[in-house]
């Protein structure tokens, strides 16, 4: 079989000349196999030098061909698409910061188990809890969880408790006397 026959619009020196000015690495090695591919050195040789395949060298040798120096870069799709749709996304966000009915769920607060479990039995897709976790920190929300809040809790009783409570010892005097006399020593 024929080799691969490689175009020639720029010189194995200009080759090198733009892997040297180039930014990703991947992209200079590409075009350093070829230019040495150029210059007469065996596609095996050319690929070994650049760390990669024979196969490899003509796969870029063909993308170089077609699209030049453009076609050596990496064409990424963009990845796996998202689990849950944008308008599902925002109903988890709604779901999130308005919190668990204590009453009817019997839940405080929500953990990433149960907004999976949740998110199952609504929309009827299943999530990891630890990527349900990374997907609301894309979402914005971190994982703190408010201050437990007791319903039965006095603020009035609270205040007093404040008020009077005695200072114990690690506590800082409240008058700036006190304190220079504490600093000074």
């Amino acid at each position: 079989m024929a080799a691969l026959k490689i175009r020639k619009d720029r010189t194995p020196t200009a080759l090198r000349k733009l892997a040297k000015d180039a930014d990703d690495a991947r992209i200079a090695r590409r075009i350093l196999a070829i230019a040495n591919a150029l210059d007469g050195m065996s596609r095996e040789d050319a690929a070994a030098a650049a760390g990669m395949d024979r196969q490899t060298l003509r796969d870029w040798v063909v993308r170089y061909n077609a699209h030049g120096l453009d076609g050596l870069a990496d064409r990424w799709n963009g990845g796996r698409p998202p689990t849950f749709t944008p308008q599902e996304q925002a109903e988890i966000v709604e779901i999130v910061l308005a919190g668990p009915d204590a009453e009817a769920s019997g839940l405080s607060a929500y953990t990433l188990e149960d907004l999976a479990k949740l998110c199952e039995e609504r929309f009827g897709k299943r999530m990891h809890p630890w990527s349900f976790g990374r997907m609301l920190k894309s979402l914005g929300l971190s994982r703190q969880k408010a201050r437990p809040f007791h319903p039965e809790t006095d603020p009035a009783a609270q205040a007093v408790f404040k008020k009077t409570r005695a200072p114990a010892a690690g506590d800082p005097p409240a008058d700036k006397k006190a304190r220079s006399a504490v600093l000074s020593g």
